[in-house]
């Protein structure tokens, strides 16, 4: 990896919102990057096969106000088939753009060129097939040699979608990096970003330039710091092609979102992105209202007030790194992030079933046995105890009187605050200028919601919050919402810090949403195991559709469940094969036995 690519920024401002300005792609009908509205995507999980129930459904995702609709190929049928499929869409009156998404099979990928807009292929298994998930060894000239292979195996793929006017997705995935591309980098950030540039320099030297990318990963952190990655590696070599934006097997229900919004949302707040998709383990037409939620709430932050730059950037956005802070009682320090819940005006939280870590309540921040005022800018000239203390600041507060009174005032916990739009410019500038001075207090991000509808008010503030966790600021979160049930509130609060990987509290469910590759009803068995294994806080499970991207996207499962035929599955253990073809049927209560006798059961 090239070390420019570390120092380029990836986006044209941290504090300023703007979009990247990318290149424009014209797929079907609908154009992507340029001055285009970032466009909404979802996938058909239906059999490629059943033309009907094909067709209905990318109509379902259309009527629900997606723009375009992807839909898996898998062999030579499926890719012929795709322009049946889009002739009787186009008869029942509707011209939105077709993706065929391609794994393991090049003959597929040129068959589906002239068939749909666009094509998706993944730079892990266009050219080397399924990874073997063993480590090979690769000499330099075996490596070089690999690139001359893929090239030479590209370029036909690329002359066809040329004379068809197809573009293409190039659309990497953290869990199914080559084989070769894994002996060099590992599973890492920077190697999904090489896997895609090769490709692209290719294509440059071709003069093919109809091209979206993608990197996915189930793991928000590595998703959002891999895109950034790959937007200043482009930018290092004077690319600037658009962005679709999603996080893969993100799940079903409050999770799903919440995890879609953390990633998706930490990268549009910074301008990159084109198009998004919001993986769900749900009907594909669930997924489109999030996506607005998601699209509407960033357009808000155009022409926000302008917010004074830090122009020494004490971190880097490449690389997870927690910001240093001392501890004040239970905050900061070695600590995991707490939740703080607001009860302003509310009832307490002793009856809640999800006990937060502290709350808001007369003026006061409650931590078990302690109750510290909480002052404000204007107040702190009254402070004269050296006992604990919280001082509600916003960034336009954070002067040399409060930098000098904070150096004095160690005992401090910043409620962090903010009215600006852009409040994660805002936030973000806040922390950044602390470290600068070196202010090594407990910060808790706060933010206010005047909304009752909890969809928007979940999406919303996971979008505002997730990005700062992600990037190793806050010691705390607290969210206000008057409006929205209070113990929704504070599980909330709970849910941002597991999917931006800052604390976890519950189990984890690494889930794809299904597609015609899936052989079983992922939805129903999803639910099923959710049912049976939702105790088991902390444990990571993975239900996982099919083999593409199943081994390498439960790299951080404790537990999988994949799909492998017809009405069988295979049982992981730490991406280590347990069971193989077990009947659907018993599939389920095979995990929890395995769960049982590794360990790792605990009774409801």
């Amino acid at each position: 990896m090239q070390t420019k690519m570390k120092t380029t920024l990836f986006c044209n401002s941290l504090f300023q919102y703007k979009r990247a300005g990318t290149s424009e792609v014209t797929v079907g009908t609908k154009k992507i990057g340029g001055d285009n509205p970032v466009l909404i995507q979802s996938m058909t999980n239906t059999n490629t096969m059943d033309t009907d129930s094909t067709v209905k459904q990318c109509i379902d995702i259309f009527e629900a106000c997606g723009e375009i609709v992807r839909i898996t190929a898998q062999g030579q049928r499926e890719a012929k088939n795709l322009a049946v499929i889009r002739e009787k869409i186009r008869q029942k009156g509707y011209n939105f753009p077709l993706v065929a998404d391609i794994h393991f099979n090049r003959s597929v990928a040129l068959a589906a060129a002239g068939n749909v807009e666009k094509v998706r292929i993944n730079p892990g298994n266009f050219v080397d097939g399924p990874k073997k998930l063993q480590k090979v060894d690769y000499n330099e000239e075996a490596f070089i040699s690999g690139k001359d292979n893929l090239k030479s195996k590209l370029l036909p793929f690329l002359e066809t979608c040329r004379k068809n006017d197809t573009a293409i997705r190039i659309g990497a995935n953290h869990g199914s990096l080559s084989d070769r591309i894994m002996s060099r980098y590992g599973d890492t950030p920077e190697g999904l970003v090489e896997s895609c540039m090769e490709y692209l320099r290719i294509c440059k030297e071709v003069n093919f330039n109809n091209i979206v990318l993608s990197i996915k990963s189930s793991n928000t952190r590595v998703m959002v710091q891999s895109v950034r990655l790959l937007a200043a590696a482009m930018k290092s070599e004077n690319m600037n092609f658009p962005f679709h934006l999603g996080v893969t097997e993100a799940g079903s229900g409050e999770d799903g979102r919440v995890k879609s919004a953390v990633g998706i949302g930490a990268l549009l707040a910074d301008g990159i992105g084109d198009t998004i998709r919001v993986s769900l383990t749900e009907p594909p037409e669930n997924e489109i209202p999030v996506a607005k939620i998601l699209v509407n709430h960033f357009k808000s932050f155009e022409n926000h007030a302008p917010i004074e730059p830090i122009l020494h950037l004490s971190y880097t956005p490449y690389k997870y790194t927690k910001r240093i802070s001392h501890g004040v009682l239970s905050f900061g320090g070695e600590n995991q992030p707490q939740v703080v819940a607001n009860l302003r005006d509310k009832k307490s939280a002793d009856n809640f079933k999800t006990q937060p870590d502290a709350i808001i309540a007369d003026n006061y921040l409650h931590i078990k046995s302690e109750s510290l005022v909480i002052y404000k800018k204007s107040e702190i000239s009254a402070v004269t105890s050296i006992e604990p203390i919280v001082l509600q600041l916003s960034y336009n507060d954070l002067d040399m009187d409060t930098i000098d009174f904070l150096r004095r005032q160690k005992n401090t916990i910043i409620l962090l605050t903010t009215e600006n739009t852009n409040g994660i410019g805002e936030q973000r500038a806040f922390f950044l200028k602390m470290n600068n001075f070196e202010l090594t207090h407990p910060v808790i991000i706060h933010r206010i919601y005047d909304t009752d509808d909890e969809e928007v008010f979940r999406i919303k503030s996971a979008c505002d919050t997730g990005v700062l966790f992600l990037d190793g600021f806050g010691d705390g979160i607290s969210l206000y919402a008057p409006m929205i049930d209070s113990e929704m509130v504070i599980d909330t609060h709970f849910t941002i810090l597991q999917a931006s990987r800052a604390r976890f509290s519950k189990t984890e469910y690494i889930s794809c949403p299904g597609c015609g590759r899936t052989l079983f009803d992922l939805q129903a068995i999803e639910r099923k195991i959710r049912e049976r294994t939702s105790h088991l806080k902390g444990l990571k499970i993975a239900v996982m559709g099919c083999i593409v991207n199943g081994l390498g996207e439960m790299a951080d499962a404790d537990y999988g469940y994949v799909g492998a035929a017809a009405g069988k599955i295979s049982l992981f253990k730490n991406r280590e094969l347990i069971a193989k073809n077990i009947p659907e049927k018993n599939g389920v209560d095979m995990l929890v036995d395995l769960i049982k006798k590794s360990g790792d059961w605990i009774k409801k």
